[in-house]
């Protein structure tokens, strides 16, 4: 079993519905965990919306600090945000580190965040098609 952490810089987001897409649909393989290098206190109910519509229910997820997690070892340490990126380079357990630039979903120019939020849940879910794979 690999141990993977997503960290984004909330852990209101990204972080929350990668940890739960991996643990729901590759839970034979990762053990997932997720945290925030700026923990926001909430998980953003646009992100519980978007992994209800897949099944998934992160309603009781709760954000987390990242500090606990810094000292335990984990097989890779991905980044899901250029912030949290900046702020965590460097992990002293990772034994790998890999960066996704995923853009903020909260962020919707057009007002359609739930749109926002789907493509978001679809990307991760299909990029830790990719990391288990490659695990």
């Amino acid at each position: 079993m690999k141990r993977v952490l997503f960290l984004c810089t909330g852990n209101a987001a990204r972080s929350q519905m990668a940890e739960a897409l991996a643990n729901n649909f590759h839970g034979d393989a990762v053990e997932a965990v997720s945290a925030g290098s700026r923990a926001a206190g909430f998980v953003h109910p646009g992100a519980i919306r978007a992994m209800a519509e897949i099944g998934v229910d992160i309603s009781g997820a709760e954000s987390k600090s990242a500090a606990p997690f810094l000292e335990q070892p984990f097989d890779v340490v991905v980044t899901v945000c250029d912030s949290a990126a900046q702020d965590c380079p460097y992990w002293p357990g990772a034994a790998r580190i890999e960066h996704w630039p995923i853009e903020d979903p909260t962020w919707a120019p057009d007002g359609d965040s739930a749109r926002r939020f789907r493509e978001t849940r679809d990307d991760l879910a299909k990029r830790i098609d990719e990391l288990v794979e490659s695990l």
